[in-house]
């Protein structure tokens, strides 16, 4: 049995493809408020914009190609019974060649009905338009939670996160909850690393060794230095 390798990644990882980071300093998302593109009301309000929105994110994902971070967690592969836990909605983790990868803020390459969520499918092309239903004659949405929404894979999470014999966080400033909480509930025993060229406010974790630096490098480091659990 191979060791169970948790690692729980954010934006960061997806900012060295040249994605930009879901909320920045100004609380701007690719120039749009996020409250105008990523709420149930800015969905009501103007579903024209919302979708025209998520189709320019999903160009920009499409053209955009997995980095050496994304390589190095399918490099882990080898040694670990690794998942992933994203908070991305792009789908990067899966064109490295990771096999296990939950999305807890759900995928921008899918969309979803809007009379039963249950009901996923996959978007042909690039773009979602108004009239685009579902089997139900309803129209589809994007696969995405957005705020003000709860998330449904986090019980999921939170069972990864307990079976855990490594946890790795990488790219996530570990502020937008509740994923922000998912390292607490990885056993206070097991070995944690925390990658991230910023400073995240971690407080009462236990075994956690912090890295400063990028995506690319902190895994690059960990897979090469053979830093992890034999």
């Amino acid at each position: 049995m191979k060791p169970k390798l948790v690692v729980f990644t954010g934006a960061g990882i997806s900012a060295e493809s040249g994605i930009k980071t879901f909320r920045d300093s100004d609380g701007l998302w690719e120039e749009y408020n996020i409250s105008d593109v990523a709420t149930p009301q800015a969905w009501k309000k103007n579903m024209a914009l919302v979708l025209d929105f998520y189709n320019k994110r999903r160009k920009q994902i499409i053209a955009a190609k997995p980095n050496k971070a994304h390589h190095a967690i399918v490099a882990l592969e080898k040694k670990y019974d690794v998942q992933i836990i994203t908070q991305n909605i792009d789908d990067l983790h899966e064109r490295a060649g990771s096999k296990n990868v939950l999305h807890l803020h759900g995928e921008i390459t899918k969309s979803r009905s809007t009379i039963d969520s249950s009901f996923i499918y996959k978007i042909n092309g690039e773009e979602l338009n108004i009239g685009d239903m579902c089997e139900f004659n309803s129209q589809l949405r994007p696969h995405i939670v957005w705020f003000g929404e709860q998330v449904p894979e986090m019980e999921n999470a939170y069972f990864m996160a307990e079976k855990a014999s490594v946890f790795i966080v990488v790219g996530s400033s570990l502020l937008v909850h509740p994923a922000a909480g998912l390292i607490n509930y990885a056993p206070a025993n097991i070995p944690k690393y925390l990658i991230d060229p910023s400073d995240v406010n971690v407080m009462g974790i236990n075994n956690l060794t912090i890295i400063k630096e990028t995506a690319g490098i902190g895994l690059t480091s960990l897979v090469e230095k053979k830093l992890l659990i034999s």
